[in-house]
């Protein structure tokens, strides 16, 4: 996508969300320190009602704003962390409003469970993706495993899929999608948290 003047992005919050599936994301999207956009990013939480959720780690959050009121055009991204609630229905209004998002061109992040959700939606049968493992999906019975790709983050046309064992390289395939930051600062960022190569915090610094 190129950069535009809507820089929200929002991030879905529900109970037994996964805490450490989109703390890289989060923490950095709102820090601008590196960011090349005319603006600053900032995240914003969404979810099915305004009462407070409980994390998986068991954080309370109190959501901003509504997923039912969020539309495509509002927003540069929805992310959809993992979770013990994606094989229910009540989780079927987050997979809706992926569509929705998916259906206008507006990109989707999902990592973890949240994949699974989707497998079960139909919208992984027709863009090459990635989970957890390709067994946890195969198990769902979908039909896109013909596009499952043994790797850790993937990106197809505006999708975003990761397993939960890779939340630094889920946040790398957000920054790149939203074109947060120019090559060398994403490849810094990686350096230090992918990696844990100390010389990606003094390339930083130099930024």
């Amino acid at each position: 996508m190129s950069i535009t003047e809507n820089l929200t992005v929002h991030l879905a919050v529900y109970d037994t969300l996964a805490d450490w599936e989109v703390g890289f994301v989060s923490a950095h999207i709102n820090n601008g320190l590196w960011h090349q956009a005319p603006g600053r990013f900032k995240m914003q939480t969404v979810s099915a009602a305004l009462e407070p959720v409980t994390t998986m780690g068991g954080l309370r959050v109190l959501p901003d704003s509504l997923l039912a009121e969020l539309r495509p055009e509002d927003s540069a991204m929805l992310i959809l962390p993992g979770n013990d609630l994606w094989p229910t229905e009540a989780y079927a209004p987050y997979v809706e409003k992926a569509r929705e998002f998916l259906d206008a061109g507006v990109p989707v992040a999902a990592i973890c469970g949240a994949t699974g959700a989707l497998a079960l939606a139909g919208l992984l049968d027709d863009r090459e993706h990635t989970s957890s493992a390709a067994a946890f999906l195969d198990s769902l019975g979908y039909q896109g495993g013909h596009l499952y790709k043994e790797e850790r983050a993937v990106t197809d046309r505006g999708l975003i899929t990761a397993g939960a064992q890779a939340p630094v390289e889920f946040a790398r395939a957000i920054f790149a999608e939203l074109e947060i930051y120019k090559a060398p600062v994403l490849d810094s960022l990686y350096k230090l948290y992918g990696d844990q190569d100390p010389a990606g915090f003094y390339e930083l610094m130099s930024v």
